[in-house]
């Protein structure tokens, strides 16, 4: 229905779905497909309208099949997008929350701080990013926060540092409850050390590689406590302070070279027209 280039690589689509948008919560995502020949891939939901039947998603040209979508215009229709999938966020009211998204975590991180903020919390969101030409979302999330926090590795916007920095400026105003953090394995991790030794209740969406979305395949397995979990039907979101992030970021890097050749073979059809 609708395509908007948030940043050279990474693009918005609304996209018509009324069964997936009357049933949809925050935190959950779905599995799309964009033809016969193409990979399912798990994306994040970054809002919906029941009334439209709209849902709203987010996509990182990251890999071959991601690339390919991001070509796709208006008008034009997904073979497969099914969902919801996952288990929706916990949304009550804490008291005092921190949502922070890294990159394109801003786009699930969105829906999650709007039912926070609707729930009665006080939101701050804290958001990074390299440069501040790749910040997406701010005026989105900005709209749904009683404080928006910016953070820039280069500081061309904000504070100049790491997302963990800003998270360090949030969590000195005051006890905050919990705190939601998407984007990165790296990032998340790392705000999981930062709040580890204080307590703070750390919820982690996680993005392993997915396959079927149901259970079935057993490839999203993640490490949580001393126990194998699935992160399609057990997830996406657990206790950050219990996830194995070592084993989470070899387990990504397993199909590296396959991705790598996909990507390379895709600029090759780019450059000598498609075979």
């Amino acid at each position: 229905m609708r395509k908007r280039q948030l940043t050279p690589t990474i693009v918005l689509f609304e996209v018509e779905a009324p069964t997936v948008a009357k049933k949809v919560e925050p935190g959950q995502f779905v599995i799309v497909r964009k033809d016969e020949k193409s990979e399912r891939i798990p994306l994040t939901v970054m809002d919906f309208d029941r009334e439209r039947g709209t849902i709203t998603i987010v996509v990182q040209n990251v890999g071959y099949s991601s690339a390919l979508i991001n070509e796709m215009e208006e008008g034009s229709n997904f073979l497969d997008f099914v969902g919801p999938l996952g288990v929706a966020s916990e949304i009550e009211n804490y008291g005092t929350v921190v949502c922070v998204g890294g990159g394109v975590g801003n786009a699930p991180i969105f829906p999650i701080a709007r039912a926070l903020k609707q729930a009665g919390n006080r939101v701050i969101t804290v958001i990074g990013a390299r440069t501040a030409d790749l910040l997406i979302l701010e005026e989105e999330l900005q709209s749904v926060s009683d404080e928006l926090v910016v953070s820039t590795n280069d500081g061309s916007k904000g504070i100049q540092g790491m997302v963990t920095d800003g998270l360090v400026h949030a969590l000195k105003q005051g006890p905050v409850a919990a705190v939601w953090a998407i984007g990165p394995m790296i990032m998340m991790k790392a705000v999981c050390d930062y709040t580890r030794p204080s307590g703070i209740k750390t919820i982690v969406s996680m993005n392993p590689i997915m396959v079927d979305g149901t259970g079935m395949c057993g490839a999203c397995r993640v490490g949580v406590g001393n126990e194998t979990k699935f992160a399609c039907v057990d997830g996406p979101e657990f206790d950050g302070h219990l996830v194995d992030f070592d084993l989470a970021m070899q387990r990504l890097a397993y199909y590296r070279d396959e991705e790598n050749r996909a990507r390379a073979r895709l600029e090759c059809d780019c450059e000598g027209g498609h075979h």
